[in-house]
């Protein structure tokens, strides 16, 4: 039997459409989803972008939890670092209890020091050309990256906007702390535990995300939280992550074995020559967020196809366009199994955005009767 498949969404804010929009879909996608047998629909956090309208998860989550009934919601994810623990653990927990059971909470790092790494990362040099590894593709990472200055400047920005009141800690102490909350064990100054209700006892599942082998695959490791890993953003460093995360694992109180979850980005139509066109303004979008503009609304493929490429502003974008699953239900569905046996996954995360908002219901629909019959 294949490993569950789940849902990671942008609430994408496509051309000619507003915010507004982009949320109306979200809870329909989810609704829908949730009917094909997803196992999750998780939100990522993004703040300042004109393409994505998914800056606040935990009230768009209250939405979609409403509008559901089994499929599990969570973030993918909330960024520690701009919101403290307690608030955290407070909001989540709040989910949790009007909704038990199904509800995951997601953190990923961010603030000052993530962006400083981040910028540092870019502008290292190519450790290697790429490679196909037992027929996964993992690119080079993008060297025109590391010459955009205003992509550097716009994370220096948001982390200074969106703010970071917990920049004193380090992300283990962050992710400590939440679930000392949650499981009531926070220390006061007398020695007795802090009460943190409604997330003190709250029935949700905590994550950890990452898009490389350093501190935060180290912390869900140590600490024996479930993880997921980025191949659709940093597909050159998946499989050094997922090994960070195994190499130190330790069992916890709530896992007792490694649990991965893989992400990719995949667009399914009923012809390749279909599929291909709604994934062709992918690289323009994708190529939007590196030379610094934080997501472009998502174009339409006539509007993609009078983009002017040249061959710095294609190397930005190769490795995202080399990792995303385009075609057929059965052919994305026997690259998506790749995937999962080299990484070892134990469940693939898929996240779609197409122009018309038909064509991405239909790419979900389609890959998950093909995913179960494989």
């Amino acid at each position: 039997m294949p490993v569950p498949l789940s849902v990671l969404d942008l609430s994408p804010i496509v051309s000619g459409q507003t915010a507004a929009d982009a949320l109306r879909n979200t809870l329909d996608l989810a609704r829908r989803t949730e009917e094909f047998g997803y196992r999750r629909y998780w939100i990522a956090e993004h703040h300042l972008t004109p393409g994505v309208a998914s800056a606040a998860p935990a009230v768009l989550l209250t939405a979609i939890a409403g509008v559901t009934s089994t499929i599990r919601v969570g973030s993918a994810a909330v960024l520690l670092g701009q919101h403290s623990p307690l608030t955290v653990a407070e909001q989540f927990g709040t989910l949790a209890q009007l909704h038990p059971g199904r509800v995951d909470l997601g953190v990923g790092r961010s603030g000052k020091k993530r962006t400083r790494e981040l910028t540092e990362r870019l502008t290292a040099p190519v450790e290697h050309e790429g490679s196909t590894v037992d027929g996964l593709v993992v690119p080079a990472k993008p060297r025109a990256v590391a010459r955009s200055e205003k992509y550097a400047a716009r994370l220096r920005q948001q982390a200074e906007l969106v703010g970071a009141p917990a920049e004193e800690l380090t992300y283990r102490e962050q992710v400590q702390r939440v679930r000392w909350f949650l499981e009531g064990g926070f220390p006061g100054p007398d020695g007795k535990p802090v009460r943190a209700n409604p997330a003190e006892g709250a029935d949700l599942q905590m994550w950890v995300l990452a898009s490389s082998g350093g501190e935060s695959a180290v912390t869900a490791g140590e600490l024996g939280i479930p993880f997921a890993a980025s191949y659709h953003i940093t597909p050159s460093t998946v499989l050094e992550t997922v090994e960070a995360y195994r190499e130190h694992f330790r069992p916890s109180a709530h896992l007792d074995r490694p649990h991965v979850v893989v992400s990719a980005d995949v667009v399914v139509a009923d012809t390749t020559e279909r599929a291909r066109e709604l994934a062709s303004p992918y690289g323009m979008w994708v190529h939007s967020i590196r030379a610094g503009a934080g997501a472009i609304p998502f174009p339409s493929p006539a509007e993609a196809a009078e983009f002017e490429w040249d061959d710095e502003a294609r190397d930005v974008v190769a490795d995202r366009l080399a990792t995303q699953f385009v075609g057929t239900p059965d052919d994305v569905a026997d690259r998506l199994a790749t995937l999962r046996r080299v990484t070892d996954a134990d469940e693939l995360v898929i996240t779609t955005i197409t122009h018309d908002h038909a064509d991405r219901v239909r790419s979900y629909d389609l890959l998950a009767k093909s995913w179960a019959g494989s």
